[in-house]
């Protein structure tokens, strides 16, 4: 940390290494991006977007944890990246058991469909699971969310929460047997 850097709030200093670094590794970030999304320049620069916002609130929440803010950002773009062909992967496989159903009619009557009753159980599973949730500590809560309901990946709910890996997967493992 410079001097001129001292005395300064944590917010500040954290934005200004933030920007400082964006600036010294735009142009890498920018060609790896492109490199990414086959040339598609608005997927790369959709994916820029979505690095900046993520990297700039972790080098807020936790600075000190950052050792190397360059590469940092490049570990955020490739995070991005993966997280998006995941979402494109679910949503293909959304659209497309959406499509086969729509497309034979047949086998909308032919596929298995969820009776009242299991429908009925079902609601009631998620009001106790729900209940359950709105009983636990804010931290653990918060674990829920990043893992089930952003389904994010365990390196993004470590880096969230402030711990390692092994640690994470251990505390959901955990919630998951709680929440039995």
């Amino acid at each position: 940390m410079n001097c001129s850097m001292q005395g300064q709030r944590p917010a500040v200093v954290a934005d200004q290494l933030f920007e400082a670094s964006w600036k010294a590794v735009l142009p890498g970030l920018q060609r790896r991006a492109r490199q990414l999304a086959r040339g598609n320049t608005d997927g790369a620069q959709e994916w820029l977007a979505a690095t900046a916002i993520k990297a700039l609130l972790f080098f807020r929440r936790a600075p000190g944890r950052i050792r190397d803010p360059q590469g940092f950002l490049f570990l955020v773009l490739d995070h991005v990246f993966v997280d998006s062909c995941r979402r494109r992967s679910r949503e293909q496989r959304l659209f497309v058991d959406l499509a086969d159903v729509e497309d034979d009619p047949k086998q909308q009557l032919e596929s298995p469909q969820i009776s009242v009753l299991e429908q009925v159980e079902l609601l009631e599973a998620l009001a106790q699971i729900s209940r359950r949730v709105a009983q636990l500590p804010l931290q653990k809560r918060r674990l829920f969310e990043l893992k089930f309901v952003d389904d994010l990946p365990y390196p993004h709910i470590a880096a969230e929460l402030g711990m390692n890996q092994p640690l994470a997967r251990k505390h959901v493992q955990l919630l998951r047997e709680a929440l039995r």
